[in-house]
């Protein structure tokens, strides 16, 4: 039997590079879209022979900047899915997006190719911030391009970065505020955190304290009109990210161009992937359920017990710290959100030595 797998599309291609970005992408006036879309067909085309056809789930295109590509690139690319899988009755087909790169003409042309949920990448509601962050639009673009989509019959989210420096939890509660006056059914808010090798590694940033940042983090899950599912993903119910959701719990995935990275089964085994013909070898047992460990706990609902995770698992520091780690009733593990707070001691301990990774 071949498992659903899950499509995640990387389109690398950025109008600039942001401050504080350090995912795959390639600032570029003017890309080759002839040449990006004939590699990612090949690619989806090889994946679908090679694994028979399987059910697809979720097909998510993420950036880099997504909502670049010209429309009949886009359609091209879905249409090679549908040939070489088998496309669900209704697949979440997610875009990322950027303010300033999608007009109301561009995002109708996309949602009549078969996009039906959107990501925008708002990441502040304060034009100073926006600046620090490297961002090229304003407050007022993206607003624009939320209002747009909600006059669409597409869901739609939108990501924010908090606990730059000189943030407060005052400041927290006003972006909290802002959001909510969006009216969004789904959003992500991403603490930022300073990566090698991007602008913001050289500048020796004063960053808020770790007391803060709690404060911060406390304050978001309280404020926002939306419940938190994730340590950084709210949303009404029904309204989760699909394709998020199903990686998290340990389904099998696909990472189709450059950069992609991916997770796949076939023949009883799991296999590490990534896009391009970058990788791809078997995973241990172990490390797999690791991952899962990881990915599930993240999430408030949890990860789901089986076989394969309960042999690596502490359930003695399960048991130990209730204010930390609970049993639900479906037969899930989750974090308390004290436990959310302090998530990698609570998986390490957990977890503890599980040997070699690979």
């Amino acid at each position: 039997m071949v498992l659903p797998h899950n499509i995640y599309v990387h389109v690398p291609f950025c109008v600039s590079k942001c401050n504080y970005c350090a995912f795959f992408s390639r600032a570029c006036v003017a890309p080759d879209w002839n040449t990006y879309e004939n590699n990612i067909i090949a690619e989806i085309t090889k994946w679908g022979q090679t694994l028979g056809h399987p059910d697809v789930p979720t097909i998510f295109f993420g950036g880099g900047t997504p909502s670049l590509m010209p429309v009949a690139s886009f359609r091209k690319i879905i249409q090679a899915i549908a040939d070489n899988f088998h496309i669900v009755q209704n697949c979440e087909i997610t875009l990322e997006s950027n303010p300033g790169t999608l007009d109301r003409n561009k995002l109708d042309a996309f949602c009549d190719s078969g996009v039906n949920r959107l990501s925008v990448g708002v990441q502040a509601l304060d034009d100073r911030r926006l600046k620090f962050l490297g961002r090229r639009h304003t407050v007022r673009d993206a607003l624009q391009l939320l209002d747009a989509a909600q006059h669409k019959n597409i869901r739609l989210s939108a990501d924010f970065i908090y606990g730059l420096p000189g943030d407060t939890p005052d400041d927290i509660v006003q972006l909290c505020d802002g959001i909510n006056s969006c009216g969004l059914g789904h959003c992500s808010m991403y603490e930022l955190t300073i990566e090698e090798n991007t602008p913001f590694a050289t500048m020796n940033l004063d960053m808020p304290s770790n007391d803060d940042m709690a404060a911060m983090y406390t304050i978001i899950g309280t404020r926002l009109n939306l419940p938190r599912y994730e340590v950084s993903n709210y949303a009404v119910c029904g309204a989760e990210c699909k394709h998020n959701m199903n990686v998290w719990d340990g389904a099998p995935y696909i990472g189709i161009g450059p950069g992609a990275a991916g997770r796949i089964f076939m023949d009883d085994t799991w296999y590490e992937q990534m896009g391009n013909d970058e990788l791809f070898r078997p995973m241990s047992d172990t490390a797999r359920a690791t991952e899962r460990i990881i990915t599930g706990m993240r999430q408030v609902r949890g990860m789901m017990l089986d076989k394969d995770n309960k042999k690596i698992i502490n359930m003695d520091f399960v048991d130990a710290h209730p204010e930390l780690v609970t049993k639900t009733h479906d037969g899930r593990i989750a974090a308390t959100l004290r436990g959310m707070l302090v998530l990698d001691d609570v998986i390490l301990n957990m977890v503890g030595d599980t040997g070699d990774a690979k």
